[in-house]
């Protein structure tokens, strides 16, 4: 099993920037994005059941941010909008096999994408 995230990059305050996950190997219950800033531990960002019918987001990023994922490809993305300064931070894509936003719990995770936002 192996998750590649992509997408990150050095964006102005306000922008918009999608990340991308592409999922090999299996399907997961849960799948979700983190972040880690600078001098912070890392934390969820927002999460998705494989089936939609559940999400989850910080508040921080509601309204801001959107998780989905293309059924086709198998791949899992973030669009994210209005971006501010304390966005910046390095982003992983991460999956387990049951619904839930404990970071303990996802046992699959992508190698992290350096999102940085500028003022």
């Amino acid at each position: 099993v192996q998750l590649q995230a992509s997408g990150g990059g050095l964006v102005q305050a306000g922008d918009s920037l999608r990340l991308s996950c592409i999922a090999s190997g299996r399907t997961f219950s849960t799948y979700a994005w983190f972040r880690q800033a600078p001098g912070k531990e890392r934390g969820i960002v927002a999460s998705r059941s494989w089936r939609g019918d559940r999400s989850y987001y910080a508040d921080s990023v509601k309204g801001r941010f959107t998780i989905s994922r293309n059924n086709r490809n198998n791949t899992m993305y973030l669009q994210m909008n209005s971006l501010k300064p304390e966005d910046t931070a390095v982003y992983y894509c991460a999956a387990r096999l049951d619904w839930g936003t404990g970071q303990d719990e996802f046992k699959w995770w992508g190698q992290g994408t350096l999102v940085t936002v500028s003022s």
